[in-house]
């Protein structure tokens, strides 16, 4: 059995994710003795990178893949060797018009931008649309972000603090829906700013519980603009960095160790049971942090757990011979994947496939979207495969909700990867299976994801990427959530995990904000 440092720790963590690992860091640097458990036999939880291809020197973000929630505060502060790229093209979204192939390209400059809506929609009018709806959230972005590492602030200090009465209603009060087509007269324009509501998030334009607005939000706020970056060295090099920077500030870290029991009244020290492969032990924490879902939360204190959240998305890795040519030859195809490739996302595209999915059907037409990390970091390839101008490809598919899994899970999900290239391949000049890398063992590097696989290889619940539906970044109640965010019935019991308040996404949020509770701050 494994021999620990204490007999009692100042701060047990249970999960080395990214979320408890940012804990670990704060808590070890202010002098504090924490034990970080981790179930799996590495730390990173789903911000990883991984070689998923036998034999090739290929390090892949497996899981999660972009940042932008990372505030440049955590890095500041631990010190982390970590950095991020922009990229130089927002995104491409590939059409067929009048029999005549075309593609609405977001970024390189705003003259190409503007022509580039002009092409599609026939006047200016809807770019200047474009213009006026992202300054707003530009505007509410630089306002809301930085209170995310700050206290908890309540509905109406954060209403006050945006100021602004139009943006508030969009987002806070009405369905996403009703301003997008307010702002919109473009089915693939609409359909392209509708996207960012329903990352990993299984919604319509118009849910009445406003999800849809929430995942919005949090992907327009990041960073105060809103760019979604790409992370030097795959997303492994930021938790990479967060264990080594808790280690060195005194963290004790241990793989391999499952934590399956917390016992606690909430005043007295915590009691911690974990399994390792040689039976089981347990430790003593007078604080206790969770880097798991709220429903793991409650199985970990023998409680009912909360309703199961449901994931709904398909995640796809490739690697790929060269990028494939595209039936648009306006745009280099390295621009084009170089943002992000929007697939069958144009509005009523993706109100039928939610339709469908809510019916039980897997979409007729899957919506997705693809973007090429290795264009902007080659450094995820090895020298050769870079020489040889091997490219990797990420899909994330929508509206794939883990109800249309249980059945047959694999059946289910090569059906669904089939239709869901036949999508690309229909704006390709050649078959992307043309373009695909093998293996060592002669096998295509191709690899998906369905919420199943999620939930067996993470521990995601449902397979849902953000743990539980996301919420306001300002309390519902902050009786229960507490000055931070992050509280639990017992008071020495904390969640620092993506389903804590303004958790999702790779952020270290509540990693951050567990630790300024747990200091007093």
């Amino acid at each position: 059995m494994t021999s620990f440092g204490h007999d009692v720790y100042d701060d047990v963590i249970v999960g080395g994710g990214h979320n408890g690992l940012v804990a670990a860091a704060y808590l070890a640097r202010a002098g504090r003795s924490v034990l970080v458990l981790e179930r799996l036999g590495n730390t990173g939880g789903a911000a990883i990178s991984t070689r998923p291809f036998v034999g090739v020197d290929a390090r892949l973000s497996r899981y999660s893949y972009l940042v932008s929630l990372l505030p440049a505060k955590i890095v500041r502060d631990l010190g982390l060797e970590f950095a991020v790229r922009k990229r130089t093209v927002s995104s491409y979204t590939p059409f067929e018009r009048g029999g005549r192939p075309g593609g609405l390209l977001v970024g390189g400059g705003e003259s190409r931008t503007r022509e580039s809506f002009a092409r599609l929609t026939g006047s200016e009018r809807e770019y200047e649309s474009w213009r006026a709806f992202y300054g707003r959230t530009g505007r509410l972005a630089e306002k809301v972000f930085p209170t995310l590492t700050e206290p908890l602030p309540t509905r109406e200090e954060l209403r006050a603090r945006i100021d602004d009465e139009a943006a508030w209603r969009m987002l806070f009060e009405e369905p996403l829906g009703r301003a997008v087509e307010e702002h919109f007269a473009d089915d693939l324009v609409r359909g392209v700013v509708l996207t960012d509501a329903l990352i990993g998030t299984f919604a319509g334009a118009h849910d009445a519980s406003l999800v849809q607005n929430r995942c919005f939000l949090y992907h327009v706020i990041g960073g105060g603009t809103g760019d979604w970056d790409v992370p030097v060295g795959g997303m492994g090099a930021l938790t990479d960095a967060l264990a080594a920077a808790a280690r060195a500030a005194g963290a004790e870290i241990e793989t391999g160790h499952e934590v399956v029991r917390i016992e606690t009244d909430g005043r007295t020290p915590a009691e911690v049971t974990f399994r390792t492969a040689t039976g089981e032990g347990r430790v003593v924490a007078r604080t206790v942090l969770v880097n798991a879902s709220p429903r793991a939360l409650a199985e970990l204190l023998g409680e009912a757990p909360a309703t199961a959240p449901e994931g709904a998305q398909l995640k796809v890795n490739m690697l790929l011979r060269r990028l494939p040519r595209l039936r648009d030859t306006s745009v280099d195809p390295r621009e084009a994947f170089g943002g992000t490739f929007h697939i069958a996302e144009g509005y009523e595209q993706l109100a039928r496939a939610h339709a469908e999915a809510a019916t039980g059907e897997l979409p007729s037409v899957p919506p997705s979207e693809i973007y090429c990390h290795s264009l902007t970091d080659p450094t995820i390839l090895g020298p050769e495969l870079v020489e040889r101008g091997y490219q990797t490809l990420t899909l994330f598919g929508l509206h794939t909700p883990a109800r249309l899994f249980e059945k047959d899970n694999q059946q289910a999900r090569e059906v669904l990867l089939t239709g869901t290239l036949a999508q690309l391949d229909a704006h390709l000049a050649e078959p992307i299976t043309d373009c695909l890398a093998f293996d060592a063992d002669g096998r295509p590097c191709i690899e998906a994801k369905t919420p199943l696989d999620l939930e067996r290889e993470l521990r995601l619940p449902g397979g849902h990427i953000f743990h539980r539906d996301l919420s306001w970044p300002y309390a519902q109640d902050r009786s229960a959530a507490g000055r931070w965010g992050v509280g639990t019935p017992y008071a020495n019991v904390l969640l620092c995990g993506a389903g804590a308040v303004r958790g999702g996404g790779v952020s270290g949020v509540p990693g951050h904000n567990a630790a300024m509770a747990v200091l007093g701050h």
